[in-house]
């Protein structure tokens, strides 16, 4: 039975329900004093917390989709990174991507079943979510998305129009999953396009790392995952291979919650050729190693510079400012980072530009990151250009 299926949760619970009637049905017979009426007292006990917890783990994870499998849960990989797959090893190593079909690969739900509240009706009045997977051509990492099209993409007078694109990420260990359920990305795009808020807009959420269960932090890790060239480079030419999505960086923005947000401004920061918008809800503003990420990265006297590159007040104070827009999200009370944030927003200097979505109170969560969303969806949809080139021009 797979990790996140119903019939492993109900069977896990219904043991916890046995064990608990074992343990009353029992506990008479070691009352005694004793090794062994001690030893039955202490093993009731141990096995029946066991189950309750592994019962109670195993709801939280359905809910929340922390870990998809239980290769992901265990970190069953030949090598770090753990889920990136090479294409033609035979696939012991997890998924493997196959050029012949193509670098946007339907896939199964992953969980997008268990999603409340998605449009629902034909394509061209409700627009569609699909499930797929992304393949890395320089990078060969393969990672799952949730692909949100808007009912403008399939109706007729669109038929030939590109489409503004936004990259969303979650947080660590999350993934896209919480983007739909917990977030309501999707959702509440759809609600703002529908109200004349937002222009239609493809949105594609995906989680930051590329080789789970190691948190990779949107970086290029020296001999590791080249989680920086995946988001900055595959996911963008894997896109316009298969979306009718625009060609031109000004059509492209690039948004995310707490790791996913930190993960947004190092992108569009480090490739203003690539995203010139991005959204950040709750982010650090440097990449540090911590035991999630291991080491990032690596030896030799270009460590010191690596780490200094995806510091972004260091960039700000060293670097030429890139030519980019930045939103950021945060509250004055509740979130640690709210000094952190104005110490940045204070930095951004020109041809760069930061505005912010600022909560009198909000904590670290997806109650303060949905009442962020509406406000930054809006914001990246007037950040964006919509293209003005269309299928069959270059």
């Amino acid at each position: 039975m797979g990790l996140t299926s119903r019939s492993l949760e109900y069977a896990v619970a219904a043991a916890a329900v046995v064990c608990v009637g074992l343990t009353l049905w029992l506990w008479p017979r070691f009352a005694g004093r004793g090794a062994r009426p001690l030893l039955g007292r202490l093993g009731v006990i141990a096995g029946t917390q066991l189950v309750i917890v592994a019962a109670l783990g195993l709801a939280v994870n359905a809910n929340f989709q922390f870990y998809a499998s239980w290769h992901e849960l265990l970190g069953l990989y030949d090598d770090a990174p753990a889920a990136v797959g090479k294409w033609g090893d035979g696939g012991a190593a997890g998924p493997v991507g196959d050029p012949s079909k193509g670098l946007v690969q339907a896939s199964g739900p992953d969980g997008l079943d268990k999603v409340h509240g998605l449009p629902k009706g034909a394509p061209a009045t409700a627009g569609r979510v699909e499930s797929v997977r992304i393949v890395g051509k320089r990078t060969r990492a393969v990672d799952p998305a949730y692909v949100y099209l808007p009912p403008q993409y399939f109706q007729p007078q669109y038929a030939r129009q590109r489409f503004p694109v936004v990259v969303a990420l979650s947080g660590y260990p999350g993934g896209t999953f919480l983007l739909g359920q917990h977030l309501r990305l999707p959702q509440t795009a759809d609600g703002l396009i529908r109200a004349g808020r937002m222009q239609p807009t493809v949105i594609v959420m995906m989680r930051p790392t590329i080789a789970p269960p190691r948190d990779t932090q949107c970086v290029d890790v020296p001999g590791g995952p080249q989680a920086e060239t995946f988001f900055a480079r595959d996911v963008p030419d894997a896109l316009r291979s298969h979306y009718r999505v625009g060609h031109d960086p000004g059509g492209w923005g690039v948004m995310g919650y707490s790791s996913g947000g930190s993960c947004a401004l190092q992108l569009a920061m480090r490739h203003d050729r690539t995203y010139t918008s991005a959204a950040a809800l709750s982010p650090d503003y440097k990449v540090s190693d911590d035991p999630t990420t291991g080491d990032l990265f690596g030896g030799g006297r270009d460590r010191v510079r690596r780490r200094e590159e995806h510091d972004l007040m260091w960039r700000l104070r060293r670097l030429p400012a890139p030519r980019v827009d930045v939103l950021i999200g945060t509250s004055r009370s509740g979130e640690k980072n709210y000094p952190a944030a104005r110490a940045f927003l204070a930095a951004v200097k020109p041809p760069m530009t930061a505005d912010s979505v600022v909560l009198a109170h909000g904590s670290h969560n997806f109650a303060t990151w949905r009442r962020e969303l509406p406000a930054a969806l809006e914001w990246m949809s007037r950040s964006l250009t919509f293209p003005e080139d269309v299928v069959g021009n270059s």
